[in-house]
C-alpha cells in the first residue's frame, strides 16, 4: 500500500510560527544549554529515538525541529502528534491511519502521522500522556518498524524518524502504571534535558531583545529599546512560564509600546532567589532587606503607572513627601518612565512648570 503524506496535516519546517532562530540565540550563553548543544551535534546524524524533556515553554519542539533539520531526513516531511490534543478513541487513527469502514463515519481509507512522516521525522509531544493500549503499538513500531492501520489487515513499514517530548517526569508515571517499562526504554535511548529559564537568567537579554525586534516586524511597530531596569526585573522573574511567557511578554511590549505597564507587574511577582552557601547557610537580614526593597519598588511603580508617572501625584497617593519621592526614585534607579522616549526641548513656559513641581515639597 502506497504511504503518501497528506499535505494539509503536515506541519511545515518552516513555517513563521516555528521558524528555528540561529542556534546562537536558541542556545545562549548558559553552561547547562551548551552542554545540550554538544548532545544535539551529536544526535543530528543519528536515526535513533531521543526523548527531550523540560518544563512547559522552555523549547522542547524547537530543539526537535533542529535535530531534523541536521538529520539525514532534513529534506522530508517534519510531523508533529501532540498526543493529549487529541481525544483517545480518535488518537490511534491519527497516529497509524484507518481503513474504509474502519468505524462509523470512515468513508474512505486515510493515513496517520506515521505514514505522512515517511522518509522524515515524526514529533510526538507530550508522550506521557499517551493511553497504555496504544503504547504496546507504539512499541512495536519503534521495535521493527511495522504498524497496522485501524480496520486494516496488511501490515506496512514505515521509514521514520522518531522524536518524543514531555514535560512529566516519565520514571514516576512508569512507576505509577501508567508508562510501560518497555516503551520507556525504547524511547529514551538518548535523553535531552532542557533547562528552565530561571537557571539560564544570562540568556533573558539577548532572548527578550530578539522577541521585541521579531514582533515589532510582525505587527508593523517601531519600539524603543529595552530601559535597563526593565532588563534587570526580566532577568529577576522566575518565569514559570519559560521562554513562551518571556516571548508573550515581549508582545505585550511591542503593542503597549514601551514597559511603563509591565514593569510593575513584574516587580510585584519578581522572586530573587537567594541561593543557600554550600554550609545550607543563608542571611536571613540580606533576604529580608532584599524582600522590603522589591515590595518597595513594586509600589512606587505601581503609583506612578496609575498616575502616569506625575511624581507629585503619585507621592501624594503614597502619603510621603515629594522630596522622599525623589530619592527614592534615585535609589532604585528609576529616573524616568520606563520604554519612555528621549524628551523633546521644552516648550515656553514648562520648564518653568517642571522646575516649580521640582521645588515643591508635599508633606
Amino acid at each position: 500500500m502506497a504511504m503518501t503524506p497528506t499535505a494539509a496535516c503536515l506541519l511545515p519546517a518552516e513555517a513563521d510560527d516555528f521558524a528555528v532562530p540561529d542556534p546562537d540565540l536558541l542556545f545562549g550563553r548558559s553552561v547547562a544549554m551548551q552542554r545540550v548543544r554538544v548532545t544535539l551535534e551529536h544526535l543530528g546524524a543519528a536515526p535513533i529515538p531521543v526523548l527531550i524533556t523540560g518544563e512547559s515553554g522552555t523549547g522542547k519542539e524547537l530543539v526537535a525541529r533542529l535535530l531534523h533539520r541536521q538529520s539525514r531526513v532534513a529534506a522530508g516531511p517534519f510531523v508533529k502528534l501532540n498526543c493529549p490534543a487529541i481525544p483517545a478513541t480518535l488518537l490511534e487513527s491519527e497516529l497509524f491511519g484507518h481503513e474504509k469502514g474502519a468505524f462509523t463515519g470512515a468513508h474512505a481509507g486515510k493515513p496517520g502521522r506515521v505514514e505522512q512522516a515517511t522518509g522524515g521525522t515524526l514529533f510526538l509531544d507530550e508522550i506521557g500522556e499517551l493511553e497504555l493500549g496504544l503504547q504496546g503499538k507504539l512499541l512495536q513500531l519503534l521495535q521493527d518498524g511495522c504498524f497496522m492501520r485501524l480496520g486494516g489487515r496488511e501490515e506496512l513499514r514505515a521509514d521514520t524518524r522518531m522524536l518524543f517530548a514531555t514535560n512529566r517526569n516519565l520514571e514516576a508515571e512508569m512507576a505509577a502504571g501508567r508508562l510501560r517499562q518497555d516503551l520507556y526504554y525504547r524511547i529514551n535511548v538518548v535523553g535531552v534535558e532542557l533547562p528552565p529559564l530561571r537557571q539560564r537568567r544570562e540568556d533573558i537579554p539577548r532572548l527578550a531583545r530578539y522577541f521585541v525586534s521579531l514582533h515589532g516586524r510582525r505587527y508593523g511597530r517601531a519600539v524603543a529599546p529595552l530601559p535597563a531596569e526593565f532588563v534587570s526585573a526580566l532577568q529577576r522573574y522566575p518565569w514559570p512560564g519559560n521562554v513562551r511567557e518571556l516571548e508573550n511578554m515581549m508582545k505585550r511590549y511591542v503593542v503597549l509600546g514601551g514597559a511603563a505597564e509591565l514593569l510593575p507587574l513584574l516587580m510585584a511577582r519578581s522572586e530573587q532567589e537567594l541561593e543557600p552557601d554550600g554550609e545550607g547557610s543563608v542571611s536571613l537580614k540580606a533576604l529580608t532587606r532584599h524582600a522590603v526593597q522589591e515590595l518597595e519598588r513594586g509600589i512606587i511603580l505601581q503609583a506612578l503607572a496609575a498616575h502616569r508617572w506625575h511624581r507629585k501625584r503619585a507621592a501624594k497617593a503614597l502619603h510621603i513627601s515629594y522630596r522622599a519621592l525623589l530619592y527614592k526614585l534615585k535609589q532604585n534607579g528609576l529616573q524616568s518612565a520606563p520604554g519612555a522616549h528621549a524628551p523633546a526641548a521644552p516648550a515656553p513656559g514648562a520648564r518653568a512648570a517642571a522646575t516649580a513641581e521640582e521645588k515643591e515639597v508635599t508633606q
